[in-house]
């Protein structure tokens, strides 16, 4: 049975997350730094009257930061009874995917990406990595 997938870029590469873990997206206007939190925490934001922990992807992903624009995005989901936030550089695509079109990563990818990405799939001439949403965000968020 196909599912939809939320489309996200990170430092130019395309990311997927099921949009069943998906509440919203809302654009990335700032948010406030929480002292003492890891690195890749970017502080929190508030979402319809809610305090949101959001994590900063390219920072999770090893990656250098870069400056946000108008296109930088928080793809805010919900762990259980936690709803937390995943800021990337853009977000706006959603796409239908079958189940055999997932395929799991390469070794050498699976290894790189610290699990973060649980497999990859060809959408038109691109390929998309599913991301581990629970893990990216990870358990410094559920305070």
């Amino acid at each position: 049975m196909s599912a939809l997938h939320v489309v996200f870029k990170v430092a130019g590469a395309e990311y997927i997350i099921s949009a069943s873990e998906v509440l919203q997206m809302e654009s990335y206007t700032g948010a406030t730094p929480v002292p003492g939190a890891p690195p890749h925490v970017a502080g929190l934001v508030q979402v319809r009257g809610r305090v949101v922990p959001v994590v900063d992807a390219r920072s999770r992903f090893g990656m250098p930061p870069a400056e946000r624009t108008l296109d930088s995005r928080v793809v805010v989901g919900q762990l259980g009874t936690r709803v937390v936030g995943l800021l990337v550089d853009s977000a706006r695509e959603v796409v239908k995917l079958e189940p055999s079109q997932l395929q799991p990563p390469p070794p050498m990818v699976a290894e790189q990406a610290k699990g973060y990405v649980k497999a990859v799939a060809q959408v038109g001439q691109r390929l998309v990595m599913l991301i581990d949403f629970p893990r990216v965000i990870g358990e410094e968020t559920s305070q």
